[in-house]
């Protein structure tokens, strides 16, 4: 496997918009998530990609703070592998580094939301040891 993770710095967003907008199956528009990330940037936001042969192949937000019931804590955005690259072992290791560099931040806990359809994704995070805690409620105002 050969690749790299990397956090971008803020000015690099952009370069993960192809990939979130796949995510959201072109349900978001580009100009509405480039507008988002400008603001993201200044909230507490990262984002880590997965680079092989100088190519973004995946993806991940990170949102850092700190929860009553969990202590410092990140929470997983948008986390995305381009089809192709999936099942080689590449999310696994990906999931791994983010852990580390998370815990190097002082991080206890890490959580993330995933779309309820998406059962790949979580027997994925299950076989990763998460546990499902509660439900992600939603309303558009």
């Amino acid at each position: 496997m050969n690749c790299q993770f990397q956090i971008l710095s803020n000015n690099q967003l952009d370069l993960i918009l192809p990939l979130v907008y796949e995510l959201n199956e072109g349900n978001i528009s580009k100009p509405i998530l480039r507008s988002r990330f400008a603001e993201m940037k200044n909230q507490n936001y990262e984002c880590v990609v997965i680079k092989k042969d100088e190519a973004i192949v995946g993806v991940s937000g990170l949102w850092f703070c700190t929860r009553h019931y969990s202590g410092k804590s990140v929470e997983l955005d948008h986390v995305f592998i381009k089809p192709e690259h999936r099942g080689q072992g590449l999310g696994k290791a990906f999931m791994e580094w983010i852990y580390n560099y998370c815990k190097s931040k002082g991080c206890e806990s890490i959580e993330l939301n995933t779309y309820v359809q998406n059962y790949p994704s979580h027997k994925f995070y299950y076989n990763e040891g998460f546990i499902l805690k509660g439900y992600h409620f939603f309303k558009t105002l």
